[in-house]
């Protein structure tokens, strides 16, 4: 589907400043853009590619003036990243508009309660008691167990998987692979060293606005909720333990493993490969820098780094030190030689 310069400022609540006629059907980025594509510039480092662009319209922000000659049709906007987003977010939306009915072969529990405007794809399993909202997409290959409620506008891309009893918030997104609901990984060692499986008879409930990651794991309570709160977005192959609790508009990156019942706050900032203990309580506003342990409680607004993590700014100026241990090593022992030829 085709779209005019003209059109997009609508749509962005921007000005034009070229051929409000021009046509675009695609996206690009800026260095790689096409006749018909649309692209943005947003980072300055990026600049010099406007000049040499090949994409029909390039969106920017509005206290942009050129310094050479451009070919691109300009759509000046207040925030020329926001804008871009926004049209990413209408591009996706229209191709799942497309995307409607019940796929054969599926199955669905005749207990199940189905809202307006859904869609099913082939190979899905629904169980009995579920409850799901409006205009909901399920790929192919999904798996919703028992009693599960889903709310309106979400997305469970091919092969999410969610198991009996969660809960699930309005315009939530479960990326393929993402697994919601497994047993919380409880054992109990007896006298002979054998370890016996605790039920995990909880669930998991994720507030609205939740993205959940590629790949991954969300697991059950032993007993009550683990809870995903509001906002959160949880990137590829992240694993949260039973009982844990993240707050809300929190943002966790990939490969980071968070242990049971731990508190995580609002607001947050975790890095790729974070490890966290079980049964700590990390603050509000805290950021984590990639590869960091985290073994302790964390207050408000702290900045960690390193395993076991601590201040970054002291981690920084610890570094120094660090890395000129050889050097250092060297010069003690010169030290110690003359010191030694000196009695």
């Amino acid at each position: 589907m085709k779209f005019t310069a003209e059109q997009i400022a609508g749509i962005l609540e921007g000005t034009v400043d070229g051929d409000p006629n021009v046509e675009v059907s695609t996206l690009s980025k800026i260095e790689e853009g096409s006749e018909g594509s649309l692209t943005f510039l947003a980072n300055p480092k990026y600049t010099q590619y406007i000049y040499t662009t090949e994409a029909s319209v390039t969106i920017v922000n509005e206290d942009f003036k050129p310094e050479n000659p451009i070919s691109t049709t300009l759509i000046k906007v207040e925030d020329a990243y926001r804008s871009f987003t926004k049209l990413l977010e209408y591009y996706n939306q229209f191709k799942m508009s497309n995307k409607s009915g019940i796929e054969q072969p599926s199955f669905i529990s005749d207990t199940a309660k189905l809202g307006e405007n859904i869609y099913v794809g082939a190979f899905t399993y629904i169980g009995d008691n579920v409850t799901i909202g409006n205009n909901v997409k399920i790929f192919p290959n999904s798996y919703i167990g028992e009693n599960v409620t889903i709310g309106d506008d979400c997305i469970i891309f091919a092969g999410g998987k969610i198991y009996s009893d969660c809960v699930i918030g309005n315009n939530c997104v479960i990326n393929s692979g993402a697994i919601i609901g497994a047993d919380g990984f409880g054992f109990a060692p007896n006298e002979k060293g054998e370890y016996s499986k605790v039920p995990q008879i909880g669930n998991v409930i994720l507030e609205d606005n939740v993205d959940v990651g590629a790949g991954t794991t969300i697991d059950r309570a032993t007993m009550g909720s683990t809870v995903i709160r509001y906002g959160v977005k949880l990137d590829n192959q992240i694993q949260i333990a039973h009982n844990v609790e993240i707050g809300k508009n929190t943002v966790i990156a990939a490969q980071t493993g968070v242990a049971g019942s731990t508190k995580i706050g609002s607001n947050c900032i975790i890095g790729g490969q974070v490890g966290i203990v079980g049964h700590i309580t990390i603050g509000n506003n805290v950021k984590v820098q990639a590869q960091s342990g985290i073994g302790r409680n964390i207050k408000d607004n702290e900045v960690l780094q390193g395993s076991p993590s601590f201040g970054y700014t002291d981690w920084n100026k610890s570094y120094v030190l660090f890395k000129n241990l050889p050097k250092l090593a060297k010069t003690i022992n010169e030290l110690e030689k003359k010191v030694d030829g000196n009695n």
